[in-house]
C-alpha cells in the first residue's frame, strides 16, 4: 500500500482497517466509517471504487495508522 496507493483493492483495506480500527462504525451504501481514537483528521472513511479503494483515502488510512501506532505505541504491521 505504501509503494502503490493506486493499485489498491477495496477488499484488502478492509481488511487492514478492520485489523487496525475495528469493525466499521458505518457501512452505508458503498462507504466504510472507522472509529479512531481521536476527531478530526486523519478520517478513516474509505469508498468502494468499483472494487477498488481510492488513493487519497489510502492514503488516509496509512496516516491514521502511522499516528495511532506513534501516539499508542502499537505496531500491528
Amino acid at each position: 500500500m505504501h509503494n502503490n496507493p493506486a493499485n489498491v483493492r477495496f477488499a484488502d483495506l478492509c481488511r487492514v482497517c478492520e485489523h487496525y480500527f475495528g469493525q466499521a462504525r458505518q457501512t452505508a451504501g458503498s462507504h466504510r466509517i472507522y472509529k479512531t481514537p481521536w476527531l478530526g483528521d486523519p478520517r478513516v472513511n474509505i469508498q468502494n471504487d468499483k472494487g477498488s479503494a481510492k488513493v487519497y483515502q489510502v492514503k488516509q488510512v496509512l496516516k491514521a495508522i502511522e499516528r495511532m501506532e506513534i501516539e499508542h505505541g502499537t505496531d500491528k504491521r
